[in-house]
């Protein structure tokens, strides 16, 4: 599977995760919604900020779940992952009235030549895509 990630280009995602610094892309969510439980290893995530081309991907080491999360829960997160995640304690603030978590190890990361896609179809405001190919999204030049 291929899955199309957008990044907050505010938060300057991308380039920690081109540096190395971030090596574990996380997904928070009221409601089970994808990637939760529909990535694994071997899949291809596609990286782009909002507002930009797709310019970069990795494979996904692993991916693991988390239902039912709560205050232990997301502290034992970033006690284990928060470095590799790029977050602290105070991200608490932001996914206090999220259920459910997705991490996703990532490794293979490269730049690729920038394109273009149509999320037609997919929600304007949809900051994760799954797909069987990012062919059916990538916009011809």
């Amino acid at each position: 599977m291929d899955h199309l990630a957008i990044l907050s280009k505010r938060l300057n995602l991308l380039s920690r995760i081109l540096s190395g610094e971030k090596t574990i892309e996380s997904r928070w969510y009221k409601f089970p919604k994808t990637p939760f439980r529909s990535i694994a290893a071997g899949d291809t995530v596609y990286f782009k900020e909002s507002g930009c081309p797709v310019s970069a991907k990795a494979k996904v080491d692993n991916a693991l779940f988390f239902a039912e999360l709560d205050k232990g829960v997301f502290d034992d997160i970033v006690v284990k992952y928060g470095p590799r995640i790029c977050i602290s304690q105070s991200y608490w603030q932001h996914v206090k009235d999220k259920r459910l978590c997705t991490l996703i190890f990532l490794k293979d990361v490269k730049k690729i030549p920038p394109f273009q896609i149509d999320k037609a179809g997919y929600g304007n405001m949809a900051a994760w895509i799954t797909l069987d190919s990012i062919d059916r999204i990538r916009r011809s030049s």
